[in-house]
């Protein structure tokens, strides 16, 4: 299994995200290519090789036109309608996210983190998310941020990312609203359940953009885990402190052979028809999730219930916990973050007397199997005019 450790020992921002991650290809420069082939609308993205402390690693230049931008977290969101500045709206925002030239998981994830962020500013300036603008060119550095993290993670192969808790800094910030407290109070309200910790260094060390890209992606925040180290990046911040101002990103993999880590959300249902809980199902289904389940249950005054199960990746947690909400009747949800044991799964297209038939192959911990596919088994029997179990058979005497 693939694993990702972030150490946020000075906070985390976009650029200090994407900058760390770029440094874990072979050839980051291929990568930065095309980062600026997704089409992310007026900006440019450049690396340059800097040192922190004597550390070198990597600082990002996004340029939105021909200026450079920096990431003002919470400069740029702004919920009042009046400014001297051209603004963008959540619907000018995802204009921009379609037009990007990356999969739909990779768009989904943009989406995801867009909203944490604009959730966030609704609740600390106490109107709609409809109600939220964004500073233009601001916005686009920030989107810029999230789209390169969101492709980097799928270019990795989307590793289980792990990370320690966050510095946020202390002190105060100016932005445009004032003069506000570390961490910003965006920034709080995205890092509600991740654990944070000040310290003596003076200034703002995590922003909203990195707040709600570690809250999107990291399944589990603590100590690093037993792991093999593959690839070691360091991101670079613009400011300079007496620690190094760097997002440390460690890719490797699990000393464990077989084992990865999954979020199982489980919910309580005594008042859904079954067909009303096929349906949820359906939906969670389609959303992405890797499975989804129920098992009978008794609940209080005797009454018979369905606990229903869902199980998916830290990525997907958000999606799936609004999905539940939405399409069943619970007034909560359950998680928890479970480290499973799994066969290495690949598929094989074999020659058959019948034609060629995919079988999948799981091996692992001295267990090798095979398994034809079901798709290809009921063809064959249809043509043969012959019971499935025959074929099943016949392929095993093979």
């Amino acid at each position: 299994m693939s694993i990702l450790y972030l150490d946020c020992g000075m906070g985390a921002a976009g650029d200090m995200l994407t900058a760390a991650l770029l440094e874990l290809f072979p050839h980051p420069e291929k990568m930065v290519e095309a980062l600026n082939a997704l089409g992310v609308p007026g900006v440019r993205y450049q690396r340059e090789l800097t040192q922190k402390c004597g550390i070198t690693g990597t600082h990002m230049h996004v340029y939105v036109g021909d200026t450079e931008e920096g990431e003002h977290s919470h400069a740029h969101h702004e919920h009042h309608e009046h400014h001297d500045h051209p603004h963008s709206s959540m619907e000018q925002l995802e204009h921009w996210i379609g037009h990007i030239q990356a999969s739909d998981a990779v768009k989904n994830n943009i989406r995801a983190v867009y909203n944490r962020i604009a959730q966030a500013e609704s609740a600390v300036h106490g109107v709609s998310i409809q109600g939220i603008h964004f500073h233009e060119v601001g916005s686009l550095d920030a989107l810029a941020d999230v789209t390169a993290v969101c492709y980097l993670m799928e270019q990795l192969g989307n590793p289980t990312v792990y990370a320690s808790p966050v510095h946020v800094g202390s002190g105060h910030v100016s932005c445009a609203h004032g003069i506000l407290p570390v961490p910003a109070p965006a920034t709080a309200e995205i890092l509600k359940g991740i654990p944070i910790y000040g310290g003596q260094i003076l200034g703002e060390l995590c922003t909203p953009t990195g707040a709600a890209l570690l809250k999107q992606f990291v399944a589990e925040f603590g100590n690093m885990p037993v792991m093999t180290p593959q690839a070691v990046g360091y991101g670079m911040g613009k400011k300079d402190f007496a620690m190094a101002n760097c997002v440390r990103a460690v890719l490797g993999s699990d000393s464990r052979e077989g084992t990865d880590s999954i979020v199982e959300l489980r919910c309580n249902l005594d008042d859904m028809t079954a067909e009303d809980i096929g349906f949820a199902m359906e939906q969670l289904l389609r959303a992405g999730a890797p499975e989804v389940f129920t098992t009978p249950i008794g609940m209080k005054k005797n009454r018979p219930g369905t606990m229903l199960t869902v199980l998916c990746r830290a990525n997907q947690r958000e999606e799936m916990v609004r999905l539940l909400l939405r399409h069943t009747s619970t007034l909560g949800i359950r998680e928890s973050v479970c480290r499973r044991f799994t066969l290495t799964r690949r598929e094989k297209t074999v020659d058959t007397p019948y034609g060629k038939v995919r079988c999948k192959i799981s091996e692992g911990y001295g267990v090798c199997r095979r398994k034809p596919e079901y798709d290809d088994l009921s063809a064959i029997a249809e043509a043969q005019q012959l019971p499935l179990s025959e074929i099943r058979r016949s392929l095993q005497s093979e």
